[in-house]
């Protein structure tokens, strides 16, 4: 799916493209729909990312120069355009040719930029590669390779930058896609390094990150931010040259700042660099509040999310109907608390209300039900359903039943034990001789608390339901 834009990067991307026969039109096809999930996120342009490819084939070719598409629509169409030219597999060749087109004006590309080449192929090359290869790695070009063949481990461990665990990939073709955001975020690391850039943006802050161009004896950094929209908003903060990264707090949500480093050296001019951040829309808690483990004289209530912005929540309760409300106050950082000292079987309207550091106030309501307390099995009955066989039928118990216990315990033969869902209310008890006297017991489950149970002694007559009306009075247990 689409992925969030990636800015506060500039480099030069090029793709080196197997192009030759030794490459299915299949597989060429999903070659060029992983280039293009691969640099979809990220914002193209002369102080952004440029994306260049050349042709593995018996002569190299440039598909496109560095700067001619500058944005995602014109890119994406014109990798969607690009023709496998078949021909030999002559990567060395091609590494050569790419070395001249990664330092040239002419083919769009820039000084003093970040450099990163991706070689995306099937393992196989009809000439060497060490040496132009190891000519690019020393003039600064950083090297992905991703090999969907059997190619040669140690060559390709060798030829990718180092470590090779997070330059060299081993994929199936049609298993590029798992490796996509692994290689796009080890891109970003390359194209971030050298400028100015934010990671770990939330709704009211984010991080910042540049190079180390001072030291601690030799200047210092000034950050100036502003929201693009109220530039007189302006703040201030200054670091020492020791640091290369700074949290900046307390930012509005949905903003975009305009964020300056200034670098003040004693010894060397460096020029300021600039960034674009904007901050994301603010959460809002609590979003959902849920009752759970409710008793006769409490339960338990949580609310999501929580959020560094929230100081503390306050939590009202009271039955319902009714205008008696308490007060319960939780730190910030708990989503959850027991209310507790409450009236059985009663409903009440509960309202979770975050306490955020700016003073803003949000409110989320919910009901809950207390259990009936001894909550029990009531008119329990029977019904001769055959011979040696009962029929035990019984009314819910009230509040939160997990299920119910049924216990019959036989003058001749052994006891037994039925669970059954909350849901069902009669089960069939055989194996009951005739001439005896039974006793069966029901009793509900719950989370907290214990069921209480109700018991009847049961006669079986000879080929029909016992009638003694002793016999079938009720006990509790």
């Amino acid at each position: 799916g689409p992925q969030p834009p990636i800015s506060n990067s500039e480099g030069d991307l090029l793709f080196l493209l197997d192009s030759s026969g030794s490459v299915s039109y299949y597989e060429f096809s999903r070659v060029k729909e992983f280039m293009w999930d691969l640099v979809q996120p990220f914002t193209f342009g002369p102080k952004d990312v440029q994306t260049s490819i050349i042709h593995i084939s018996t002569t190299p070719t440039m598909e496109f120069p560095f700067d001619r598409y500058l944005s995602s629509g014109t890119l994406q169409q014109a990798i969607r355009d690009t023709q496998q030219l078949m021909g030999d597999t002559n990567t060395g060749k091609a590494l050569s040719y790419a070395k001249e087109k990664f330092f040239s004006d002419e083919a769009g590309a820039r000084p003093d930029v970040p450099k990163v080449l991706v070689w995306v192929t099937d393992g196989f090359s009809t000439d060497d590669i060490s040496e132009p290869m190891q000519l690019l790695k020393d003039m600064g070009v950083t090297v992905f390779i991703v090999s969907t063949g059997r190619g040669n481990y140690l060559e390709l461990s060798a030829a990718a930058s180092q470590p090779p665990e997070k330059h060299l990939h081993f994929v199936d073709v049609d298993d590029l896609p798992i490796i996509t955001k692994e290689l796009r975020d080890a891109i970003l690391d390359v194209v971030q390094a050298n400028r100015l850039h934010a990671v770990d943006i939330t709704s009211s802050s984010f991080h910042l990150m540049w190079p180390k161009l001072l030291s601690q004896e030799s200047g210092y950094y000034t950050i100036e931010y502003a929201p693009t929209d109220d530039p007189a908003r302006k703040r201030t903060q200054q670091v020492s040259g020791a640091h290369t990264s700074l949290t900046l707090s307390n930012l509005a949500p949905e903003t975009t700042y305009e964020v300056a480093l200034i670098p003040e050296s004693n010894v060397h001019y460096f020029p300021p660099q600039t960034t674009k951040v904007t901050t994301l829309a603010e959460e809002i808690s609590p979003a959902q509040v849920l009752i759970s483990e409710p008793g006769p004289h409490s339960f338990h209530v949580s609310w999501a999310p929580t959020l560094d912005s929230v100081v503390g929540y306050q939590i009202l309760y009271g039955p319902l109907p009714g205008n008696a409300v308490k007060l319960l106050e939780v730190d910030g950082k708990k989503n959850s608390t027991v209310v507790e000292n409450l009236a059985p079987n009663t409903t009440y309207l509960v309202t979770v209300t975050a306490i955020y550091k700016w003073g803003k106030e949000r409110s989320l309501s919910a009901k809950a039900c207390t259990q009936e307390e001894g909550s029990k099995v009531r008119h329990l009955r029977f019904e001769d359903m055959g011979p040696n066989t009962l029929k035990a039928s019984w009314d819910s118990a009230d509040g939160n039943v997990l299920g119910y216990k049924v216990r019959c315990r036989r003058q001749t033969g052994p006891s037994s034990v039925i669970s059954v869902s909350p849901q069902i209310h009669s089960v069939l008890l055989t194996d009951l001789a005739s001439g005896t006297t039974n006793k069966v017991c029901v009793k509900p489950v719950y989370k907290n608390q214990p069921g209480r149970g109700l018991c009847r002694m049961v006669h079986m007559q000879p080929g029909e339901l016992g009638q003694n009306p002793g016999a079938l009075q009720p006990r509790e247990s």
